[in-house]
């Protein structure tokens, strides 16, 4: 399989679903940004600036998340118990399925 389905709902409430290739290193930020989705990811992928917040709405089991994506959302606003940085989740096949939310702009 070279292709996992993602979910990702709007700040409208709308539900986009996207396919993802899982053979391409993408992540998250990246996916939604080549289906033209308001994720700015200004950072470039860093950690270092939150544009990419979403929040985890499926049982979807992620790898830990590493320091740097913690302290950033320390710093972050409307951050919830899900809360994850898009550019942190990168594309595989475990997460085939997944539905993320993306947070409120700052």
């Amino acid at each position: 399989m070279n292709e996992i389905t993602v979910t990702i709902i709007d700040r409208e409430g709308k539900n986009h679903m996207l396919i993802a290739p899982t053979d391409m290193s993408m992540n998250i930020m990246e996916v939604c940004r080549s289906y033209e989705l308001p994720v700015k990811g200004e950072c470039g992928g860093m950690a270092m600036c939150a544009t990419c917040q979403c929040y985890l709405e499926s049982d979807t089991a992620l790898p830990q998340q590493s320091d740097d994506e913690l302290d950033m959302l320390d710093q972050a606003f409307f951050v919830e118990e899900s809360s994850r940085l898009g550019c942190q989740i990168q594309i595989t096949e475990e997460i085939d399925g997944i539905v993320l939310r993306l947070a409120p702009e700052e």
